[in-house]
């Protein structure tokens, strides 16, 4: 399944697929019918916080990832990332929807990346996630 990434204010066309918007806020000055989106998933998004930070230091790209892949560990981005995931298995092809003008540095980027699996999901990556695996791996041999 393809993942393609498309700015809000592109014009929409058949080949899209489904089209997910991944962004918190709604795109400024877009019409309902002109997103032709069918679906909104704003959990998914960074947090106002993280999104602001960001913005006033555009140079701090892997901080920013750092972060957000921390963001999408939490319960409602977790469930959000789903079903994300969830409508990436069913869909043809995938449009990631994004309102921002970076085009190469921003949360849409990062949603791909987990998609086509060049990312583990953040719940099992890094030094966590490897410590947790390496202790139930060391509690089932214990086990036997």
């Amino acid at each position: 399944m393809p993942v393609i990434l498309k700015r809000a204010y592109e014009k929409p066309s058949r080949s899209d697929g489904t089209r997910v918007l991944v962004d918190r806020l709604w795109p400024r000055g877009l019409t309902k019918q002109a997103a032709a989106l069918d679906a909104w998933l704003k959990e998914v998004a960074p947090s106002d916080e993280l999104r602001r930070w960001f913005h006033a230091r555009p140079a701090l790209w892997p901080a920013f990832r750092k972060k957000y892949l921390g963001e999408l560990a939490a319960p409602a981005a977790s469930q959000a990332l789903a079903e994300l995931y969830e409508l990436a298995g069913n869909s043809r092809q995938l449009t990631l929807v994004f309102a921002a003008r970076d085009q190469e540095h921003n949360n849409a980027v990062i949603l791909k990346q987990l998609l086509e699996g060049m990312r583990k999901p953040p719940s099992t990556s890094g030094p966590k996630g490897a410590a947790a695996t390496s202790a139930r791996a060391a509690r089932a041999q214990r086990r036997r």
